[in-house]
């Protein structure tokens, strides 16, 4: 609902940041005051110290670390593969067709990652696929959860790139794999950083699947943040949620710049 009125701007604008400072930036301070704390006993800490961002980069939580980096980017860059794949495939076929296909690919994301995750677990503990306890079952449910958003981003894409452009390389003579390569991929690249951006924050995140699947040496960071927290160490789980949250802003800043340098060219 648009606010035309000077004084209705104000409050609106007044009402939005307050509801982003409780609902974001407060539990984000509290967070951030509880990995610094050395005690706390009383509305705020008595005491600081860096010890808990100390025990976030050694031991096991430095193993959640690479493991959580691993799998996000191993997962993120496998979906965006056939995230790629599938939206220049659909694109051959009818609009019709390609809307019943595309419900497909976006399935995943509209059930619960608990699911996903049960499904996998069943599906792959026994028998000639039998991954249980290695690092491919939790790769895999990864990428199932991520795989419809890579796929939107990169559909997305192609819908803003004119077959214009396309049929003046055909018609000079260039050949289909000529003009995926050199017309259409470099015409795609900022959505495809996008999309690879946005899979990854959702693979440092997720937790649902995961704590049901991971097998051991292949702990993420938010499995490791519920053990903390859940055995007591809230210290200790929020400089680590701190860490969680400071690679995946820095990650997704950077690859959007990217994107963005990429689409004013």
């Amino acid at each position: 609902m648009l606010v035309w009125s000077k004084k209705g701007r104000v409050i609106a604008s007044l009402i939005a940041v307050a509801l982003f400072s409780i609902l974001f930036l407060l539990p984000l301070s509290m967070i951030l005051l509880s990995s610094f704390n050395k005690q706390w006993n009383g509305i705020l800490p008595t005491g600081f110290t860096f010890s808990h961002f100390v025990n976030a980069f050694s031991g096991s939580a430095w193993n959640a670390i690479v493991s959580s980096l691993v799998i996000g980017f191993s997962a993120s860059l496998f979906a965006l593969v056939c995230g790629l794949w599938a939206a220049l495939a659909l694109r051959g076929h009818n609009l019709k067709l390609q809307k019943y296909l595309s419900i497909v690919f976006y399935l995943p994301s509209a059930i619960p990652s608990v699911s996903i995750g049960l499904g996998i677990l069943v599906a792959f503990s026994q028998g000639y696929l039998q991954m249980n306890g290695t690092f491919w079952i939790i790769f895999s449910a990864h990428f199932v959860l991520i795989s419809a958003f890579t796929f939107s981003n990169v559909s997305t894409g192609l819908t803003r790139i004119s077959p214009d452009i396309e049929n003046v390389a055909f018609s000079l003579g260039a050949s289909p794999w000529y003009r995926l390569c050199h017309v259409t991929l470099p015409l795609l690249m900022p959505w495809m950083i996008s999309a690879l951006a946005l899979s990854l924050s959702l693979s440092l995140g997720e937790l649902g699947a995961t704590i049901m699947l991971y097998p051991p040496g292949w702990t993420t960071l938010p499995v490791s943040i519920f053990s903390l927290t859940d055995r007591g160490n809230i210290a200790d789980g929020s400089a680590l949620t701190i860490v969680l949250v400071a690679i995946t802003l820095l990650l997704m800043i950077k690859l959007e710049r990217i994107a963005k340098r990429l689409g004013q060219k």
